[in-house]
């Protein structure tokens, strides 16, 4: 199977080459740029499977490119990864057509994970403000979110526990992750469909028989 293809951009070079020390292993990087009219051309020359950018560059910031990109049709994911720890930030990221929101200082393996996520079509929030997030999307003034898919097999499992009345600290203990990451899965769920409260996400799973 051919690896995934993916462009960078960020206006920092230095943040360039650790970003490609780490997915270099994984996927073809196909090109670099640092400004936002620079990424909007080369998706259209390249076609990347993905899009690693940053929010803040010159010319058109990240969300501004993001919205050109999915203006021309280019079938391309596309994770921001950024300093931007405001929720208003990630919301405007997705409705744009972003599959994923990172913040900079989070572990690399959450990047990973983004990645992954979106190339399945799902999108991926950092726990650093995926509360704000959903709560803010659940709002009369926001619209539903694009890309909400049915949920993966390790959400069917958090679910499943939630139902059987589990904490999210049991979960965390049953499932050997962090509560976090627990966390991290309800919420994103939650954002995805709309859903308020936990026990809203339960009457939905049965309801669509996610979970017996």
């Amino acid at each position: 199977m051919s690896r995934k293809r993916v462009l960078l951009a960020d206006d920092h070079a230095m943040f360039h080459e650790g970003l490609e020390r780490l997915l270099s292993p994984i996927y073809d990087i196909v090109g670099r740029v640092q400004d936002g009219r620079a990424l909007v051309e080369m998706a259209a020359e390249l076609l990347p499977d993905l899009i690693v950018a940053d929010i803040s560059m010159p010319e058109l910031n990240g969300i501004e490119a993001i919205r050109e990109i999915k203006a021309s049709a280019i079938d391309t994911k596309i994770v921001l990864l950024t300093m931007h720890e405001d929720p208003e930030y990630a919301i405007e990221a997705l409705h744009a057509g972003a599959l994923g929101y990172v913040v900079k200082h989070s572990a690399s393996t959450e990047l990973l994970s983004a990645l992954e996520e979106a190339l399945s079509g799902r999108m991926y929030v950092t726990p650093r403000v995926a509360k704000e997030v959903f709560a803010r999307l659940s709002s009369a003034n926001h619209e539903p979110v694009r890309g909400a898919r049915e949920p993966t097999p390790r959400q069917r499992e958090v679910l499943k526990l939630l139902l059987e009345g589990c904490s999210a600290k049991e979960i965390a203990r049953r499932l050997g992750v962090s509560q976090r990451t627990v966390e991290h899965h309800k919420y994103n769920m939650m954002a995805q469909l709309g859903i308020r409260t936990t026990a809203e996400l339960i009457q939905y799973a049965v309801k669509q028989g996610l979970i017996e």
